[in-house]
């Protein structure tokens, strides 16, 4: 039997020689990882480390990450100055959920939907109150992985296989409704023998079903994608709730995915490989199948999170290499191509997210970095939110546009210790007028 090391691929299923999966090893950044990191919960306190700390150590900090990526040039080559930026960052507030384990965060309708362990705990945006807990009376679960909304319904990826659908009712509770694929769908199919597949050695599944945790959505227009350890993509119909897809989507554990205006969907995997999924031009889409359109290779380690530029021109990806990278459209090659590399961070990067032309990172290095865009393709760090005690797992972030909020960004972080951190980010020009978001 062949393993391979959690530490160099930081999130990794096991192999046997018969291509049979094993459910995979306990992880440094897994659910169960707060104890890890106990040696670190005496921090220094919530602080936003100033742009003269930032550029002192960005050498060193990039130099770690080029270790790994040698032959990736460095993109952050400006500075705030550069760009006449000025950035106002400050922490609102810290919420701290019942359970601990932040393991992802969402916003939607304004409220902030915050996974921790099986529960998750429901806030009001405008005063950070606790509205509702859902699903803490099902432990079998497991830990819930992921958040999605579609067409009035809110779908959550569980460690138990499975997709389970809520409602809110109109007092602001939530409602289960379904658990995916549904028992009319597995009815339809379980005479068939073509609807089965093999999972392990004298063991079959519907080809619908998930057999490992579900460890991703996304959603566009009227489809869901759902990722697993188990390696493989599933596409599912928002109207009713029917798997129209299974696709043997990587060599390894799916860590994360995502979808583009056009329905493009990007999985990043453990196998240290993004894959882009498409339907084919020409084709009526509601026939057609998404099938693979490239392979992108550069990661030297398992891929974590993946983020898509406004326009959905530019893919970030971030990976255990402590290296976000960068990627862009060029016909002429392979779909995308890798343009350089964004470095600072010490460890592991574990989410990235896009919001007003602003990437935020977060890290297994406990912290938060704000990059913006600028001239001939380059990139500055305009700051760092340090202040977290444990490795930031999610991240999410909304836009604020009236008049008073001047155009920021309401940005909020958890992490392992269970403390999710409200942050105000405001970007404005030197000249003291805010930046359009």
């Amino acid at each position: 039997m062949k393993f391979r090391s959690w530490l160099a691929t930081c999130s990794s299923s096991v192999t046997t020689a018969d291509d049979q999966p094993i459910p995979p090893p306990k992880l440094p950044f897994s659910d169960d990882a707060s104890s890890l990191f106990s040696d670190i919960t005496n921090s220094s306190p919530i602080s936003v480390i100033s742009q003269e700390t930032n550029n002192s150590l960005s050498s060193l900090q990039s130099n770690l990450s080029l270790l790994t990526l040698p032959s990736v040039p460095s993109l952050q080559n400006l500075s705030p100055g550069t760009l006449n930026l000025v950035i106002s960052a400050r922490c609102l507030n810290s919420l701290n959920p019942r359970n601990a384990l932040v393991t992802f965060l969402a916003v939607h309708n304004n409220l902030l939907y915050a996974a921790s362990s099986n529960e998750i705990n429901v806030f009001e945006l405008t005063n950070f109150t606790l509205i509702d807990t859902f699903n803490g009376k099902d432990p079998s679960s497991g830990s819930i992985k992921s958040v999605a909304f579609l067409n009035g319904k809110i779908f959550t990826a569980h460690q138990d296989c499975k997709i389970r659908v809520w409602k809110q009712t109109p007092v602001k509770q939530h409602k289960l409704i379904a658990i995916l694929p549904t028992l009319e769908d597995r009815l339809r199919r379980f005479v068939f023998p073509s609807s089965y597949t093999n999972v392990r050695r004298h063991k079959k599944k519907l080809w619908i079903e998930h057999h490992d945790a579900v460890s991703g959505l996304a959603v566009n227009e009227n489809l869901m994608c759902s990722i697993s350890w188990d390696r493989s993509l599933k596409i599912w119909s928002g109207s009713d709730l029917r798997c129209s897809e299974s696709i043997r989507a990587h060599d390894d554990a799916i860590n994360a995915v995502v979808v583009g205006k056009d329905g493009t969907i990007f999985t990043g995997s453990a196998d240290k490989r993004i894959r882009v999924w498409g339907k084919p031009k020409g084709e009526k889409k509601s026939k057609s199948k998404h099938g693979l359109i490239a392979t992108l290779e550069k990661h030297k380690s398992a891929v974590n999170a993946l983020a898509l530029s406004s326009d959905c021109s530019v893919l970030f990806s971030g990976a255990c290499d402590r290296s976000i990278l960068v990627w862009e459209r060029e016909d002429s090659a392979n779909y995308m191509v890798v343009t350089g590399a964004l470095r600072g961070h010490t460890k592991a990067i574990l989410c990235l997210i896009n919001v007003s032309d602003l990437l935020f990172s977060g890290s297994a290095d406990r912290t938060v970095r704000i990059w913006t865009r600028g001239i001939e393709g380059q990139f500055c760090c305009l700051t760092v939110l340090d202040g977290h005690r444990t490795p930031v797992r999610s991240l999410v972030a909304a836009a604020e546009t009236s008049e008073s909020d001047g155009g920021s960004v309401k940005l909020f972080s958890g992490s392992f210790d269970g403390e999710i951190k409200v942050w105000q980010i405001g970007v404005s020009s030197s000249s003291g007028s805010p930046l359009k978001s």
